[in-house]
């Protein structure tokens, strides 16, 4: 160490400020970076690549741009629907830098410049559509809202990949409308059922009762096999059909 010591200062200030200068020079730039390279104010051509890099100071100045895929979390929005639903929805917008010169030099702040347009076309595009639409074609208003982002930022080197729908709030009141428009609908569907059921009976019973009056001798089986089905709960008082043609034939002779 004192050796180390004994040869730095063997080169004096103007050697060791240079050694400073030197080491301050040296950028290292990872593999998903890139480097904007601005020499006395003007921007270079090319971007630098990872890797090892002088930058020559204070006549360069490297501005560090990843390219890394952004998620961009867009806090919630008041948003009045197409029927005059007021409501909250929050997004999520994943997006990237595609061009690193142009990020820096077309917009001030591209990160912010990208949130404030989510913000801006998530109100507009969803204040177009009914409650009804934004809660069953999200993934439609997703697609739209990707391709409307993705235009406006595209003069800024960036590439908006996906926009997701990540919650929506309603107020209470339409909360509970829809809660009794599903209950409605679950008991006009059971409604529908039970007389479809009893539809299917009825016909059922008819062609039951055609089988049987093609034959005389099927009425009385049947009288049978119901006499056999009340025996079986060992009842002590049995209820006999009688035939309406036996009251018939009584009604008649009474006349």
């Amino acid at each position: 160490m004192d050796a180390l010591i004994s040869s730095l200062g063997c080169f004096g200030p103007v050697g060791l400020a240079l050694i400073v200068w030197v080491l301050s020079c040296i950028k290292v730039i990872n593999q998903y970076e890139r480097a904007v390279i601005f020499t006395l104010g003007k921007v270079g051509e090319t971007p630098l690549g990872p890797g090892l890099r002088f930058i020559w100071r204070p006549f360069q100045k490297a501005v560090i741009v990843s390219l890394r895929t952004v998620v961009l979390d867009v806090p919630s929005q008041d948003i009045i629907t197409r029927d005059n639903v007021s409501l909250k929805v929050s997004a999520v917008v994943y997006f990237k830098v595609l061009d690193p010169k142009q990020a820096i030099v077309g917009v001030e702040n591209y990160f912010y410049a990208t949130s404030q347009i989510a913000q801006t076309t998530l109100r507009s595009v969803l204040g177009e559509v009914t409650l009804d639409e934004l809660l069953a074609d999200r993934e439609k208003l997703s697609k739209r809202l990707q391709e409307i982002i993705d235009q406006s930022t595209e003069p800024w080197g960036i590439q908006v990949s996906a926009v997701e729908l990540k919650s929506v709030d309603l107020p209470e009141q339409i909360q509970r409308a829809m809660g009794k428009q599903a209950e409605a609908e679950r008991e006009k569907r059971a409604k529908i059922i039970a007389a479809e059921g009893e539809l299917m009976a009825s016909q059922q019973l008819l062609e039951a009762a055609n089988k049987i009056s093609e034959n005389p001798t099927a009425i009385q089986m049947r009288y049978l096999q119901t006499l056999t089905e009340i025996a079986v709960e060992k009842n002590s008082t049995i209820v006999f059909p009688l035939p309406m043609e036996l009251m018939k034939a009584f009604e008649k002779f009474t006349k």
